[in-house]
């Protein structure tokens, strides 16, 4: 697929995720096929304010090439001088603007989603980036209700200069409940000429397939499917080039993933940065006996506890 000048190797993209895509998970899933990963979303008014935690989000390093940044905000100039500073510091090779993410810390600001609601800032957002910087801009939007009104907006992007678009197939209303639509993305993509990409459902090797056939889109974007299984990159990325399953002992991969993702965490001095035992626990869905292996992380005393209680979990499952 490629993105202006871009090209990066694939179609599946890791999804921007607070408080999910720091750099040791986005390494992880990059090895195991992600084509590109983007960082947690950054806030545009933090940048300008310098908060160090926020402009850490863009941490990278070059095994995770090519790199994509998201940010948010709602004023054009802001945004505008935080993404000339990410620019500066980071050199990601896309710079991503999100216009789709439900979640009221953003929405009650005006960010995220809710500027849906103002195709009008929304073309004014993308232009004003894409004139002033040398990365691609792209955009990240979920869809409306109305057909019509969110092609408008689809149009409004590529006309502003955005170099890609990624469509939700969900409401702002939905947030993440029900199913995508990719009808949407399916007449988003008859009707641009950039490339667009798929998200929403997209949760194994057969979901994947699907979509893009459905769709026709130029690649799809995995988010929540991940959390804790960087390995459905690898899964899916094989589907896709045999058309046959990956065979794989899910419990063992598991531990396995969970053991590289603390050792990168302390590799790059970034433990302190996550909540350990969430993540931890993320690691342990859709396994057999994963309720009970979760009880076990709530209460351990630290790390090696935690995968010590892995580690019998696998010999009880094997």
């Amino acid at each position: 697929m490629k993105i202006a000048d871009l090209r990066i190797p694939g179609n599946i993209l890791l999804a921007p995720m607070s408080n999910v895509t720091n750099l040791p998970f986005r390494l992880m899933c990059r090895q195991y096929g992600a084509s590109l990963t983007y960082s947690e979303m950054i806030s545009a008014d933090a940048v300008i304010y310098e908060n160090k935690k926020t402009i850490n989000r863009g941490i990278s390093c070059e095994d995770e090439r090519p790199l994509g940044i998201q940010i948010f905000g709602n004023s054009p100039e802001i945004m505008t001088n935080a993404a000339l500073r990410i620019e500066e510091v980071y050199r990601p090779e896309i710079i991503d603007v999100n216009f789709g993410c439900p979640a009221k810390l953003l929405t009650k600001d005006g960010c995220g989603s809710a500027l849906l609601k103002s195709p009008g800032l929304i073309h004014e957002i993308v232009e004003k980036l894409s004139d002033n910087l040398s990365t691609p801009v792209t955009a990240k939007i979920r869809i409306l209700p109305d057909m019509d009104k969110t092609l408008e907006i689809a149009h409004l992007i590529e006309s502003a200069g955005a170099a890609a678009i990624t469509v939700h197939g969900r409401t702002r209303q939905q947030q993440y409940s029900g199913k995508a639509d990719h009808d949407y993305v399916r007449k988003i993509k008859q009707e641009l000429s950039i490339p667009v990409i798929a998200n929403g459902d997209i949760v194994d090797e057969v979901s994947a397939q699907q979509t893009l056939e459905y769709t026709g889109c130029d690649g799809i974007m995995i988010g929540r499917a991940a959390m804790g299984n960087p390995f459905l990159f690898k899964r899916i990325s094989h589907y896709l080039e045999t058309g046959e399953l990956l065979e794989y002992e899910k419990c063992s991969q598991r531990v396995a993933d969970i053991r590289e993702y603390f050792g990168l965490l302390e590799e790059y001095e970034l433990m302190h940065t996550v909540h350990i035992k969430a993540q931890a626990q993320w690691f342990t869905r859709g396994m057999r006996n994963g309720r009970h292996i979760r009880k076990n992380i709530d209460t351990a005393a630290g790390i090696e506890e935690i995968l010590q209680s892995l580690d019998e979990m696998c010999k009880h499952v094997n």
